[in-house]
């Protein structure tokens, strides 16, 4: 079989087998599809999440603020209201021409009904004796007034309004009241003096209770104050965490803040303290958010992401099915064509309408079937061709004029007692047939291809006598390389009988075989007569034919050589009238038999 069937079988079965051994075409494409999709619904839910994500979170914190900001604002302003409260008692106060008057109680008495949450406005002297003032019910004994801390720190900064932390009054007989008291150090004109004295007034707690109540910061967040000097609470909506508060909030970390924010963690949960500073007082407002209530946007967004993607899934795991049935059902109906050809069936011809690739592809295929049947008609003639060149070579050799000259030779020389050169031309002539033979085998060595022509031009030398010289040259590393079988003899033979025969002086032949750019190379050079163009033209046709030739020559070699090795090798002469000819034999280096 020739090469080109064989390469072109050889990629057929392959392409046949990897087709058998890959997964359908039907299943990668909506795998791949699948696989793609899924992919970038991954890429952009994730981005999407993160952004929403944290859109969410921003949200969050800025609505926090914006809360903490309000409630700040809303205290601040509360606190101004109190503090110009303050100021107008105190304002009338100062202007009173003795203390206590009934015009001052008066006056404070209008001063208190204007606001539901004064408990109390009382004057002490710095001995903390009462003076005066608006309460419902007699001073208590042993109150300890001057020890209190509100009383200390009017006398410590006087003409500074101070407020006290939320405690319970006990000044007054009164039932107990939780208040916030406003104390800052004055003069009064009393029996004719200026002495010192402390302005107390009392604010009920309730009432800053009742506005952070309204305050929400989800189910579980609120709002707790506490006093820049010692981190003291001044506000909790539990109310008993005022005196314990310091051991459950994070009082430290909002210490470090005038306005920010932080994150710590409370039994397990993550909180977001935003912390704002009340401006004159020094309170500072901290509200507490639960990230879990604020990452509730997350988690909707999340199962939105996840049934989205579920839903899309189904989507084109179904549009991925019907596309790739489209696609591969021509596929399948090509490949059902080629296990046809797998099998022999070379008369299979498909013609398949779909993509442009695929519509080619079937093209294609019915070209390669074509050129198969085609290759395979031509190998067969090949072989053919190649049985009758060796026939030819076979009967060339066993050529009866050429036997018969020989043994007529060996005759005349036994008659003329040359006992040796009898010896040598019978064993030559052994040896030519065992070659010629070689067990019926095509390809040879080098070495034996030597040989063969070697015997040959020793028989003929022994027949033609002085009539012509020879000599063999071989480089030794050619020796063990693959040649055709009797690929010289015929052109030494053409040699002979066309080219020295007709010589009067003596002939020569001259052999040379190497190895030349990566092929072997044989040259055959004789100084005979030479031929014209046009002779070389009818040898090489095989159109001349001598009746001491071969009958096979130049044009047999060269079919036989290009059969086997293809047209890059073969045979190529040179000849010159009167100059001899030479003629080049190229075949490709190998070594085991193909």
């Amino acid at each position: 079989m020739s090469l080109k069937l064989r390469s072109l079988t050889k990629a057929l079965c392959t392409a046949m087998m990897d087709t058998m051994r890959v997964k359908s075409i039907q299943f990668t494409i909506t795998l791949s599809f699948v696989f793609i999709t899924v992919t970038v619904m991954l890429i952009v839910s994730l981005v999407l999440y993160n952004k929403f994500s944290r859109t969410a979170e921003e949200n969050a914190f800025l609505n926090t603020q914006q809360i903490i900001e309000q409630v700040q604002f809303n205290l601040e302003n509360y606190i101004k209201g109190m503090s110009d409260t303050f100021e107008v008692v105190d304002a009338k106060i100062a202007k009173s021409q003795g203390v206590p008057s009934d015009k001052l109680l008066e006056q404070l008495d209008t001063i208190a009904s204007t606001r539901q949450d004064i408990v109390s406005i009382d004057l002490f002297t710095a001995e903390g004796q009462l003076v005066t003032g608006i309460h419902t019910a007699q001073m208590r004994n042993n109150t300890r007034l001057t020890e209190q801390s509100w009383f200390k720190s009017a006398l410590e900064n006087p003409d500074h309004l101070t407020f006290s932390l939320p405690h319970i009054q006990n000044l007054f007989k009164d039932p107990y009241k939780w208040v916030v008291s406003m104390s800052k150090g004055v003069l009064i004109q009393r029996n004719g003096k200026w002495v010192d004295a402390v302005l107390l007034v009392d604010v009920n707690f309730k009432t800053l209770d009742d506005v952070f109540r309204t305050v929400s910061l989800g189910k579980k967040g609120y709002v707790y104050i506490i006093d820049d000097s010692a981190g003291n609470i001044v506000y909790h909506p539990q109310q008993q965490l005022i005196y314990i508060g310091l051991k459950y909030e994070n009082v430290e970390q909002a210490l470090k803040f005038s306005y920010g924010k932080y994150m710590d963690v409370r039994d397990g949960e993550s909180r977001l303290n935003v912390v704002r500073t009340v401006n004159n007082i020094g309170w500072k407002i901290i509200g507490v958010s639960y990230l879990d209530e604020m990452i509730t946007t997350r988690k909707e967004v999340s199962t939105f992401m996840i049934w989205l993607l579920v839903i899309v899934l189904i989507f084109i795991l179904l549009i991925s099915a019907f596309m790739s049935a489209r696609i591969s059902q021509p596929i399948k109906r090509l490949k059902k064509s080629m296990e046809m050809v797998e099998k022999g069936d070379f008369d299979t011809y498909i013609h398949v309408r779909g993509a442009d690739e695929v519509e080619q592809l079937s093209r294609r295929f019915n070209l390669m079937v074509s050129r198969v049947r085609e290759l395979m008609d031509q190998s067969i003639h090949e072989q053919e061709v190649k049985r009758k060149n060796e026939l030819e070579v076979l009967q060339s050799q066993i050529n009866p004029h050429f036997l018969y000259n020989t043994l007529n030779s060996v005759v005349r020389m036994v008659g003329s007692g040359k006992n040796e050169e009898v010896v040598k031309t019978i064993t030559a002539l052994s040896r030519f047939f065992r070659i010629s033979l070689s067990k019926g085998k095509s390809i040879i060595t080098i070495q034996e291809e030597i040989e063969h022509i070697r015997n040959y031009l020793i028989i003929q030398k022994m027949r033609y006598k002085d009539k012509f010289d020879y000599e063999i040259q071989v480089e030794e590393e050619a020796l063990p390389y693959k040649t055709l079988k009797l690929i010289l003899q015929p052109i030494v033979e053409n040699a002979l009988y066309h080219g020295i025969e007709y010589m009067v002086d003596v002939g020569m032949i001259h052999i040379w075989v190497g190895i030349v750019d990566e092929k072997i190379f044989l040259q055959i050079r004789d100084n005979g007569v030479g031929m014209s163009e046009e002779t070389l033209s009818r040898i090489l046709a095989g159109q001349t034919k001598s009746e001491k030739g071969s009958g096979v020559g130049l044009r047999n070699v060269n079919e036989r050589i290009k059969l086997y090795f293809g047209v890059h090798y073969g045979v190529a002469v040179e000849s010159e009238l009167e100059e001899g000819t030479i003629v080049k034999i190229w075949i490709p280096l190998m070594l085991e038999e193909e």
